[in-house]
């Protein structure tokens, strides 16, 4: 079974660009259906996946990906994914021993930043770099999936 163990935290500067390495731009789209997993096509740069994750909070979940063409995928995003589709750019920052993943949100997303860290193991420790914030592992509102059906431009509208 494929598993992922990740914990995601709000950036709160841009004093990770000193280390980050060059970024890839994403762009993602999600299947509407059942909540027990969500099934992604992510095009990272020239490469795409199918993902399938599932819908647990928490920092443990099952995971599974796989390679598909670039053209299917973009098919896919265009014509039988949720709307909006996820766009942003992703760096890759060492530090403290881990490799942390900084995605900056873009289009209905704008504004957001979260820095995302893999771990081996659930009781791994972290020690987050001064440029991280508030750890909103367990918050959906920051699951990728969620910020399709509600943007980050909307949560001030609503209370988010």
């Amino acid at each position: 079974m494929g598993t992922e163990i990740e914990r995601k935290f709000l950036v709160l500067n841009d004093a990770w660009r000193q280390s980050a390495r060059p970024g890839v731009r994403f762009r993602q789209g999600y299947f509407a259906g059942p909540r027990r997993a969500s099934i992604r096509i992510r095009i990272e740069g020239e490469a795409a996946n199918i993902n399938i994750k599932s819908a647990t909070l928490g920092i443990h979940r099952q995971e599974y990906e796989y390679p598909i063409p670039l053209s299917d995928a973009e098919e896919m995003l265009e014509t039988l994914c949720e709307k909006p589709l996820i766009e942003k750019t992703r760096y890759w920052v060492p530090c403290g021993g881990h490799i942390w993943e900084v995605d900056v949100f873009e289009g209905d997303n704008a504004g957001l930043v979260v820095a995302e860290v893999e771990l081996d193991r659930i009781d791994a420790p972290v020690k987050p770099p001064e440029w991280v914030g508030e750890e909103v592992s367990g918050d959906p509102r920051y699951y990728n999936v969620s910020l399709v059906t509600h943007p980050y431009r909307e949560w001030g509208t609503d209370g988010g």
